[in-house]
């Protein structure tokens, strides 16, 4: 009997490089995010009641950030991490847009960095390409 073997379509180095390097500058992104979230500095506490959130809240919403930064860069649970970072960024767009925060600055950031999440994902692991490509 004789087996066919298919061969996967091999990633270009390049893309899985560049994949890396944009996985590596969103999650130093918020790798500081949550810190900064967790000691609860000043801007932060400053940011929480113009978002109207209490500022003693934030440490617990720097750890979620962190929990959720710790499972996109595992490589085993980078998707669901990747999905729970989404769902903490669109919460993120949601507070700024109900106070109106300008567009392009403020508004947009958290899916900017939602895209980047995403994208790093995309070029660094098979899996995510696959069910992209619906194979």
């Amino acid at each position: 009997m004789t087996s066919i073997a298919t061969a996967r379509p091999r990633t270009s180095t390049t893309a899985t490089r560049v994949g890396v390097a944009i996985t590596a500058l969103v999650s130093a992104f918020l790798a500081f995010d949550a810190v900064i979230h967790v000691l609860n500095i000043d801007p932060v506490v400053e940011g929480s009641h113009t978002l109207g959130f209490d500022p003693a809240v934030m440490p617990y919403v720097g750890v979620l950030e962190a929990v959720c930064l710790a499972l996109y860069l595992i490589r085993r649970t980078s998707p669901i991490g990747a999905v729970l970072l989404t769902g903490y960024l669109g919460g993120a767009f949601c507070a700024q847009l109900r106070i109106e925060a300008p567009l392009f600055s403020t508004l947009l950031f958290p899916i900017y960095t939602g895209v980047l999440v995403w994208a790093g994902l995309y070029l660094r692991d098979r899996r995510v390409r696959d069910l992209v490509r619906g194979r």
